[in-house]
């Protein structure tokens, strides 16, 4: 065989199950032997698209990402969904062609290796024909067992040559496993375990790296014992679904009853979580006199955004079960925070849902009446089946369906944040429904993301997901409107004419439905009930009268 199906008889040997992409002249070869050898390919029609696919895949499935992309412009038109996966520290192998060494001239030459490392990212090669197969297991162990996402660099010469005798056999490779995790020295785990027991209102913070390490459970036992309140950040919402004493999210997503009962902690411990300006409110969370623990795998991570009074080098998981074992063998155990009026306000105060609220202004304008998104969010909330993805895009209106709807569990939201880049939504939607097709997936897009992403809709329908996206349409972009606008600033910039998406989306073989009134989502109730063969996009004429509360928190932090 030669280099280039040789690499793809790896990659799907190590657990490239599924891979995204677009394909040209520079990675076809090694995309068939994918396929040759049982992977899945799905064809997105843009390579950030197809990049983002990969990312939302890797985050649900829990496995390796895979994008298959040409050398070139192919790379350069994914970066943008590069960027978001590295900084979320995704598993995503970047397979890409790549210029032979002594195509000087060739158009097609940028220096991919810097623009991946430039945007977080580790840039790999296949060096040589006789060192293919241990390029391909290093770029593997590293995404899998570093939590990186990794580029393959695959040079055309170099792929197109015979894979000599000796060089290894890929039928035999296995996949990469992760190493044991690290646990704190016990000097370490006796001084958080002296913190906690030592606070009378202790709360916990899980981040993206306790619900990777699976620290639902030694958590949440280890808050029953010192009587901390459990919230969590954005990225790993509904990790503590069904605890009585759950804050839900931290953070300008908040509720005004978590907001406050985190002020009121005397102890804040991160698990996992960077504690960044986002999850504490630009600090303003934490009081001024608690005390700050961080446990994290990373100890750059460790005071990064603020100083911390203990810092501790672990897996969150691990070090919650040492520090409770530690706790039990002293024999302490303590009500804490979890008191019976704390958890008689979560009751009545702890979902937004259950927060009152008015109308926006404008609500009903005359003969082009606007739906508030709350009003929106709530009913969609209670039309859609509990087992549910949602995949937010970045934009103003991002808290209403990342906090009114509802997740089951801590895998259940894709949140592509990290480089809070616009138009990455209906593609992360697309991965996680590949990758959860148990589960209805919705996409919830601002309508400037879903603009930027429209040709995505394609895919959804030829790959035949039954996908609901909503598009929270105020015809700008909303976010510029509300953060310049009251400064007198002109809007032509970042306002825009209607236009008719719930037509766009039929035009691409999507059902729809303009949605301006509580009664028209009776088009969507009709559609849940089935078959769900096809996408329906959502055109949702939102309310304009002011920025989202969470937008409002923001800007007080600047």
């Amino acid at each position: 065989m030669n280099v280039a199906e040789a690499v793809g008889e790896t990659l799907a040997r190590f657990g490239a199950e599924t891979v995204f992409g677009v394909v040209g002249s520079g990675n076809f070869h090694v995309t068939n032997a994918l396929v040759a050898n049982g992977a899945r390919f799905a064809a997105a029609r843009h390579e950030a698209g197809a990049a983002t696919m990969a990312d939302a895949y890797a985050r649900v499935s829990g496995g390796l990402g895979v994008v298959s992309l040409h050398q070139g412009p192919g790379f350069t038109n994914a970066v943008t969904g590069i960027a978001e996966a590295a900084k979320s520290r995704t598993p995503l192998l970047v397979v890409t062609g790549e210029v032979a060494a002594a195509a000087v001239r060739s158009n097609f030459r940028v220096d991919q290796a810097a623009i991946a490392a430039a945007v977080g990212a580790v840039a790999e090669r296949v060096h040589s024909p006789r060192t293919a197969i241990a390029d391909v297991t290093r770029a593997c162990r590293t995404a899998v067992t570093e939590r990186r996402t990794v580029l393959l660099g695959l040079p055309l010469d170099i792929q197109e040559a015979e894979l000599p005798d000796g060089a290894g056999e890929p039928a035999v490779g296995r996949r990469p496993r992760n190493p044991p995790p690290p646990v704190p020295p016990p000097a370490a785990i006796a001084r958080l375990a002296d913190a906690l027991q030592d606070a009378e209102r202790p709360v916990f913070v899980a981040g993206r790296g306790a619900r990777l390490s699976g620290a639902r459970e030694p958590l949440a036992e280890l808050a029953g014992r010192c009587g901390a309140l459990p919230a969590t950040s954005a990225v790993a919402r509904g990790l503590f679904n069904g605890d009585p004493f759950s804050l839900d999210v931290s953070g300008g997503f908040a509720t005004p009853a978590a907001a406050e009962l985190i002020r009121g902690a005397d102890l804040v411990v991160g698990w996992g979580c960077s504690l960044n300006m986002w999850t504490t409110r630009h600090g303003a969370l934490i009081a001024g006199d608690a005390k700050v623990v961080q446990v994290d795998l990373d100890a750059r991570a460790l005071g990064a955004h603020r100083p911390v009074d203990l810092g501790l080098i672990g897996d969150a998981a691990e070090t919650a079960r040492a520090v409770a074992a530690e706790l039990e063998a002293r024999g302490h155990s303590a009500t804490g925070y979890r008191t019976p009026d704390v958890a008689g306000r979560l009751a009545r105060e702890g979902r937004w849902q259950d927060v009152p609220y008015e109308e926006h202004p404008g609500a009903e304008d005359g003969d082009a009446p606007r739906i508030d998104p709350r009003t929106l969010s709530i009913a969609l909330d209670a039309m859609l089946p509990r087992e549910r993805t949602v995949a937010v895009d970045s934009g103003n209106f991002m808290g209403y369906p990342a906090m009114f709807l509802d997740v089951p569990d801590a895998d259940a939201l894709v949140f592509t944040q990290a480089f809070q880049a616009v138009g990455l939504g209906l593609a992360t939607a697309i991965g996680a429904a590949v990758a959860r097709p148990d589960r209805l997936t919705v996409a919830a897009l601002g309508d400037g993301g879903a603009l930027m992403s429209a040709v995505e809709l394609e895919t959804a329908v030829r790959l035949g997901l039954g996908l609901l996206v909503v598009v929270y349409d105020d015809e700008a972009y909303g976010a510029e409107v509300h953060h310049f606008g009251p400064g007198g600033h002109p809007l032509d910039t970042v306002t825009f004419p209607p236009a008719d998406l719930a037509a766009i989306g039929r035009g691409f073989g999507c059902a729809a439905a303009t949605v301006r009134r509580r009664e028209d989502l009776a088009a969507v109730a009709g559609w849940l009930a089935g078959p769900r063969d096809r996408p329906m996009l959502v055109d949702a004429k939102v309310t304009r009268g002011g920025p989202a509360w969470w937008l409002e928190e923001a800007f007080r932090g600047h």
